[in-house]
């Protein structure tokens, strides 16, 4: 069975009403990308992290995937199918997809602040307890924080990604600018002669030494209509 790798963005969750970060109106225009979004903000003010964050949560919990992330999910029944994104919703598991693996983090997961990585302390939040509570701890007494990686820190499943990379038979882009590293550079990884495709309604020139890359211009859902019949032919 064929392994596709499917690279996603912003642009994968703004048609579920996800509020997109660097677009224009989108949420650095209303907090300072530093303050919210980094790890020293994170040590000046952990309750306005966490506040911040909780707001993300309360957003998230009243979207639905869209076509789109359906359609992804749908590629796993003829395909080996792993999504590595950038996103922190949860849109990609509530469509179905059954392997995700998460760059930037979890919205929907706050950890530990001394051992971000230590499952043991981790919790997934819920529609009905969505909420970090103002010095609330995990269980190793340390201060509960999302479980994003912030600015000034490493992107732990980076690895796990470029392995998927290095595997792909196919390699698709959606929504996404490439402008954000470590995650632009996946691309470097994928075996020459992979078929590439690059899903979005304002492309970049994207990997631009791909010969044999396919631009679709268009938006997650309509994009991934278009792709599923290039591939079926």
């Amino acid at each position: 069975m064929k392994k596709i790798v499917l690279l996603t963005g912003a642009g994968m969750s703004a048609e579920s009403g996800i509020k997109t970060f660097r677009d224009a109106g989108g949420l650095w225009e209303e907090y300072p990308v530093m303050q919210v979004a980094s790890h020293d903000g994170w040590l000046a003010d952990p309750e306005l992290v966490n506040r911040f964050y909780n707001e993300r949560r309360k957003q998230l919990i009243t979207c639905l995937p869209n076509e789109g992330h359906k359609l992804v999910a749908e590629l796993e029944k003829n395909y080996e199918v792993a999504v590595v994104t950038q996103n922190v919703d949860n849109l990609h598991e509530k469509a179905g997809s059954t392997r995700v693996v998460h760059l930037h983090g979890e919205l929907m997961k706050v950890c530990s602040s001394r051992d971000t990585e230590n499952q043991h302390f981790w919790r997934t939040m819920t529609e009905y307890d969505y909420e970090v509570k103002p010095g609330e701890k995990a269980g190793d007494g340390s201060l509960l924080r999302p479980y994003i990686v912030f600015f000034q820190e490493s992107v732990p499943k980076m690895e796990e990604a470029v392995i998927l990379a290095e595997q792909a038979d196919i390699f698709v882009i959606i929504g996404t600018s490439l402008n954000v590293y470590p995650a632009a550079g996946l691309v470097q990884y994928i075996k020459p002669g992979t078929p590439v495709y690059l899903i979005d309604p304002n492309p970049t020139v994207g990997p631009a030494s791909k010969s044999n890359l396919t631009i679709i211009a268009k938006g997650a859902s309509e994009g991934m209509k278009e792709l599923m019949e290039m591939l079926s032919k």
